[in-house]
């Protein structure tokens, strides 16, 4: 999930980055309220107690970032104008994961308010420090490596994207929106030769991660969960539709569609709040309604998302 998001990254300025978020705040802040209280109240309609209907609200809350990457990488997307948009509601996703991951580790573990404020104030504090020297201080990575060769600019990204990663899971903020503001600090030649002699191995690692995701399943405890999972996911479904229709609001008619059909997928993060859950126990029918979910979801995405390209808006002739 790293690496694709890494990928994304290099696709993009900070200027650019920027730009993009303080448009879709709004978008944002939609996806986030909306995404969130599907899963919230399901729970509490099946007889849940309220820290799990918060776990089941964030696992219909948040896209997988990989699947997403990888759809608007695989259908040539990158440059469509709703693109942006869509990458910004990812990035304000993880962003808010920074908070709500070490509020939830806490409550899970029946800590008090002072641990509840310590946790989320490092995450917050680590992603504004990442934020920071990507935005400002990435042209200096980019002179140091510029002139290297490719064996060196390759293990210096993977060295500094496995750094990232392990800053994000002692302080409990996301690898993924850190291993995308990595890829943003990165630009022109070297952001070329980084592409190329990482690709390959992005591929090989969503790959192990899609694999290792599926043997998860227990398909024996799947039938019991299937009905309210479908439910789940219809409306999951039309509240992302509605955050890329307001994210992408600058697009046109097809574009801001597609930019709905892209939010759809849910997947690793989905996967990860649910396992806390699990692990806690405050539940026993949440693990397997939540891979029922993230499943349905996953598989209805991607066609959905090759299917809106295939949207036009037909124009009215003058006069008529």
């Amino acid at each position: 999930m790293s690496l694709l998001l890494f990928m994304l990254g290099l696709e993009y300025t900070g200027d650019e980055l920027r730009t993009s978020i303080r448009d879709t705040r709004l978008g944002g802040a939609v996806d986030l309220v909306l995404n969130f209280l599907p899963g919230l109240a399901l729970a509490l309609i099946l007889g849940w107690s309220p820290l799990a209907a918060v776990v089941l609200g964030g696992v219909t809350c948040i896209s997988s970032s990989g699947i997403v990457a990888k759809v608007l990488e695989d259908l040539n997307r990158l440059g469509n104008r709703e693109t942006p948009a869509v990458l910004s509601i990812l990035v304000i996703e993880d962003l808010a994961m920074a908070a709500y991951l070490p509020l939830l580790a806490v409550a899970l573990a029946g800590e008090g308010v002072a641990g509840s404020i310590v946790a989320v104030l490092l995450a917050l504090g680590a992603v504004g420090v990442v934020l920071y020297l990507a935005l400002r201080h990435g042209h200096r990575a980019e002179r140091l490596l510029q002139h290297g060769s490719d064996e060196v600019v390759l293990l210096s990204v993977l060295g500094l994207l496995l750094v990232v990663a392990a800053v994000g899971e002692l302080l409990q903020f996301s690898a993924a929106v850190g291993a995308f503001l990595v890829g943003i600090a990165l630009s022109g030649p070297l952001a070329n030769k980084a592409r190329r002699l990482v690709g390959p191995i992005r591929d090989l690692a969503a790959a192990v991660f899609f694999f290792l995701f599926g043997v998860q399943v227990d398909t024996s405890a799947l039938p019991g969960v299937l009905a309210p999972a479908f439910a789940l996911a219809a409306i999951a479904i039309l509240t992302k539709l509605v955050s890329g229709w307001v994210a992408a609001r600058d697009a046109s008619v097809p574009g801001r569609i597609r930019a709905g059909t892209a939010l759809i997928a849910r997947g690793e993060f989905s996967i990860v709040i649910a396992e806390l859950g699990v692990v806690a126990g405050v539940e026993s029918r949440l693990g397997p309604l939540a891979i029922a979910f993230v499943l349905i979801t996953a598989v209805v995405g991607p066609p959905a998302t090759r299917l809106a390209g295939n949207l036009r808006v037909k124009r009215r002739a003058p006069g008529t």
